[in-house]
């Protein structure tokens, strides 16, 4: 409680008899502003008012305009708490209503709320600022130490200026992240979500090796995610990178070179398919990313799948997008070697300097985690499409909201730079919708096209394509029947090999990816 003595003190002077002199204690300050109404806040009262300054200054900074209540700014004050409360719960309810991560995902992939949040919090912020200004201003008491109180002020204003430019700054780059990605790839808002009636989407997933010092576009990572719209279950589909005589779609102006499929020998590969196309620009007129095209038309006509999105991802991305993650969590079941390479059937490290990816769970960083995708040395590209499986997986499971926004400034730089996609802006909310429902209800199963499924020199692509259904839509299991004997047990003589695969041992079963990996 403040000391009233001071106040009483002053009213007692101020009611002596007129003509009091100075030697009476009187200084000529009648105790009253120009409202006539008793000022408070005097020299007199210095301690009291300053704590009064202290408390209701830092109110305001903690709630908007709060601290304005007990002052004559009360009206002021109280519609700045309320909008605050108001603003605070509609966004509380939004993000229980969709789920935090949902909701931070759906709101950050359109870019008109983005500017709309932008201009939101420049201009929250100065009336936040000008609430906290005020209640410096209205509750300062007179005396000394006025330069203490303007350096608290302005140190409250610093608390809510700095997360907001930190936040217009997010905005912004996430906004140009958004335009850059999707360019003027537009639709419709009735076609916003083109695919949300049917019971899955399937999404192309390519690793590129493009970079400086190569020429073309190899794809040397293809998998195919088939996602369930309503529950978020997925299945990957991995395609070797060797397989001959790809078929390629009447509709795809490549097969009128090729007709009869991508046939010319062993150097006629699936990872070829783009570099064919771009070497070829005349057969695709106002086709922007020929190879794409062919590319995505290819593996939908291999897996007897309609592609409806893709995503391509250069290794220098994915390596920088491991490293934003702070690392993913793998559990190595077979020593990979790095920077290294395959010369005479040997080992041979590139910097002269043996190193590996030891067994068991480890902790790897976006260099070791690309190698662990991409090595094939002492090893096979079944075993690789394996690993690539269970990092891709790992990403989606993985990744942490609030790691990726701590390093989102560089990682946005590098999402421009590395990342493809043929995603309409309009569509992306309904994506992010899928994500969120991918990682919170999903899970994630995989059937790789390995060497026990087809020969890659002479696939067999109608089995494919039914494996690729029975994947899809696994028949319903019955319970067998009961028996009165129970079924002999062989004895470890009798019985086969255990029929577990080892981790570079081909399967063509559909695998729960944390079982295969």
């Amino acid at each position: 409680m403040h000391n009233d003595e001071p106040r009483r003190s002053r009213r007692a002077r101020h009611h002596r008899a007129p003509g009091s002199s100075a030697d009476d204690g009187f200084d000529g300050y009648d105790g009253f502003d120009g409202d006539g109404d008793l000022d408070d806040y005097d020299e007199y009262d210095t301690h009291a008012g300053s704590g009064r300054f202290f408390g209701l200054t830092a109110l305001s900074t903690v709630l908007p305009g709060a601290g304005l209540i007990p002052t004559r700014r009360r009206s002021f004050g109280l519609l700045l708490l309320l909008g605050a409360l108001l603003l605070g719960a509609l966004t509380l309810f939004y993000a229980w209503r969709k789920g935090f991560v949902v909701a931070a995902l759906d709101l950050a992939v359109r870019p008109r709320i983005l500017v709309t949040l932008l201009v939101a919090t420049v201009v929250g912020a100065v009336l936040w600022c000008a609430g906290i200004l005020l209640t410096a201003s209205e509750t300062a008491p007179r005396g000394p130490g006025r330069g203490w109180r303007a350096l608290f002020a302005a140190v409250c204003c610093l608390l809510v200026v700095a997360p907001a430019v930190t936040a217009v700054r997010y905005l912004t780059i996430q906004h140009d992240v958004v335009s850059v990605l999707t360019g003027s790839n537009d639709a419709d808002e009735e076609d916003a979500n083109a695919w949300a009636d049917k019971p899955r989407v399937n999404v192309l997933l390519l690793g590129s090796d493009a970079a400086d010092d190569r020429v073309g576009v190899r794809t040397d990572s293809m998998m195919v995610a088939s996602i369930d719209t309503q529950t978020g279950q997925t299945v990957l589909f991995s395609l070797p990178r060797n397989l001959e005589f790809a078929p390629i779609p009447s509709t795809n102006p490549l097969s009128r070179l090729y007709p009869s499929g991508y046939d010319c020998g062993d150097e006629c590969l699936l990872n070829g398919i783009w570099t064919l196309a771009t070497d070829h620009p005349d057969l695709f007129p106002g086709d922007d990313n020929p190879g794409l095209t062919s590319t995505r038309d290819v593996i939908g006509e291999i897996l007897g799948l309609e592609i409806d999105r893709s995503l391509v991802v250069s290794l220098r991305g994915f390596q920088s997008l491991v490293d934003a993650m702070g690392g993913i969590d793998i559990n190595v079941k077979e020593r990979v070697c790095v920077s290294c390479k395959l010369v005479n059937g040997r080992i041979v490290f590139t910097d002269d300097k043996e190193r590996w990816i030891e067994t068991g769970q480890q902790r790897l960083d976006g260099y070791h985690a690309l190698w662990y995708a991409r090595s094939r040395a002492g090893s096979d590209d079944y075993s690789r499409m394996r690993r690539q499986r269970c990092v891709t997986g790992a990403i989606i499971d993985q990744a942490d909201p609030v790691q990726l926004l701590r390093n989102y400034p560089a990682l946005a730089n590098v999402v421009k730079d590395n990342l493809t996609i043929d995603i309409p802006t309009s569509e992306l909310p309904a994506w992010a919708e899928l994500v969120g429902t991918i990682q919170e209800e999903g899970s994630i199963r995989s059937l790789p096209i390995t060497n026990k499924v087809v020969r890659v020199a002479d696939p067999d692509y109608a089995k494919i394509r039914r494996l690729v259904q029975s994947a899809l839509n696994p028949p319903r299991q019955t319970a067998a029947p009961s028996s009165s004997a129970p079924a002999a047990t062989p004895t470890p003589s009798e019985s086969e090999p255990a029929a577990t695969p080892t981790p570079s041992e081909p399967t063509d079963e559909v695998q729960d990816l944390a079982t295969a990996c």
